[in-house]
C-alpha cells in the first residue's frame, strides 16, 4: 500500500504482520488470548501501528449492535476530583476500544435531561456517581449496565458499585486529632444528601464518641467557599466552651473555614485545628497546608470502568473498597492548654 494514499485497511495489517485477516482482528478486538500467540499478538500490535492503522468501529459496532460508548455521569465538573475520575475512566476504556462520555448532573444532584434521543440506543453501560445518581432516571440509565460510584453497597442501583475507603479515612482523621490530644470537635457537614456524607458522619460520631470526655457538634454548609465560611463563623458564636478541632467532609468546606477563622481573629492551628478530606490541590495553596485525606480519583475512575467491563462481560467485579491515605500538614497541632 502506497503509504498515504487511501486508509489502511485489516488486510494491509495482515500482509505486514504475515497472518490472516481473522487473526488481525482477533487482537485488535482484544480477544486474541488462548487462540494466538503473545508474539503474533505483538507482531499484529505493530503493524498496526506502524500502517497507522485504526479499525472502523462504527461498522463493527453496528454489525455487533453495540456502540461501546459508556456514559459517565457525575456531580459536577467544577472539582478536579471528578476531573481525575474521568481521566482513570478513559484510560482503561481506551485500552478497550470504549469511549468515554462525560455527563454532570445539573445542580451536583436532581434529574438531568437526556443527553441523547434515547440512552439505550447510544449507550452501551453507564458508571455514575452517587451524588448524580437521580439523574440516572431522566435518562433512563438505571436500564442500562450500570456501575455507581461512592454508593451503598447494599441499597445500590446498579450491577456493581465501587467505593474508596472513606469511613477508613475519617477514622484515620478522627485518630490522629485524638491522638493530638483533642477533645472538642465541630464537624463541617456537606449538606448534600448522599450516601458518602452519612459515612462521614457516621464515623466521625463513633470514633470519637467511643471516647470518655469527647463532644462532637455538627455545622452543615453546600459544598462552596463562602457557605463554608459563614456556616463556620455561626457555628464558633454559638454558646458553649469554643471546639479545638474542625473536621471539614471536603478540601473547598475547609478552605471556607480557613476564611471565617480569620475573620474572627483566630489562628491554624494554635486555636483551632482543621482537617479535610480529598487531597486537592488546594489543600496546599492555603496556608498552613491542609491535613486532609488523599483520595485517589484516577484509581477509582479506572476501577469503576474495570467493573463495567465485568458487568457487560458476565463477570464478577473485583470487590474490596480502595485505600485512602491521611496526609498530615501544618494544619493540625496539640491543643493549647485549657
Amino acid at each position: 500500500m502506497a503509504r498515504g494514499s487511501t486508509r489502511p485497511t485489516s488486510r494491509d495489517v495482515a500482509q505486514a504482520a504475515g497472518v490472516s485477516q481473522a487473526a488481525v482482528s482477533l487482537v485488535l478486538g482484544d480477544k486474541w488470548r488462548g487462540r494466538v500467540s503473545e508474539p503474533t499478538a505483538q507482531r499484529v500490535r505493530q503493524a498496526a501501528l506502524d500502517l497507522g492503522y485504526r479499525p472502523n468501529l462504527a461498522a463493527r459496532n453496528l454489525r455487533l449492535g453495540h456502540t461501546r460508548t459508556v456514559l459517565l455521569v457525575v456531580p459536577a465538573l467544577t472539582t478536579e476530583f471528578f476531573a481525575g475520575v474521568y481521566t482513570g475512566a478513559a484510560r482503561v476504556a481506551a485500552d478497550h476500544g470504549f469511549g468515554v462520555v462525560l455527563y454532570p448532573s445539573p445542580e451536583g444532584i436532581g434529574p438531568a435531561r437526556n443527553p441523547f434521543a434515547s440512552a439505550q440506543a447510544a449507550l452501551d453501560g453507564v458508571i455514575a456517581s452517587s451524588m448524580a445518581a437521580d439523574a440516572l432516571t431522566a435518562i433512563r440509565g438505571d436500564q442500562l449496565p450500570l456501575v455507581m460510584l461512592d454508593s451503598d453497597p447494599e441499597g445500590s442501583l446498579g450491577a456493581a458499585t465501587v467505593n474508596l475507603d472513606i469511613a477508613d479515612g475519617v477514622r484515620q482523621v478522627a485518630d490522629h486529632l485524638l491522638g493530638l490530644g483533642h477533645r472538642r470537635f465541630l464537624h463541617l457537614a456537606a449538606d448534600v444528601p448522599s450516601w458518602t456524607f452519612e459515612v462521614r458522619s457516621r464515623e466521625l460520631a463513633a470514633r470519637v464518641g467511643a471516647r470518655p470526655d469527647t463532644s462532637v457538634r455538627t455545622a452543615r454548609a453546600p459544598i462552596s467557599i463562602e457557605d463554608a465560611r459563614a456556616a463556620t463563623e455561626a457555628a464558633l458564636h454559638a454558646p458553649g466552651p469554643r471546639p479545638t478541632a474542625l473536621v471539614c467532609d471536603d478540601d473547598k468546606l475547609a478552605a471556607g473555614a480557613y476564611k471565617a477563622l480569620r475573620r474572627l481573629g483566630l489562628r491554624v492551628p494554635d486555636d483551632l485545628s482543621v482537617t479535610g478530606l480529598d487531597d486537592l490541590a488546594l489543600a496546599t495553596a492555603i496556608d498552613p497546608e491542609l491535613t486532609t485525606v488523599r483520595l485517589d480519583a484516577e484509581l477509582f475512575g479506572e476501577r469503576g470502568m474495570h467493573a463495567l467491563l465485568a458487568v457487560l462481560e458476565g463477570r464478577t467485579p473485583h470487590g474490596g473498597d480502595i485505600p485512602v491515605e491521611l496526609v498530615v500538614r501544618g494544619s493540625t497541632a496539640p491543643p493549647r492548654p485549657s
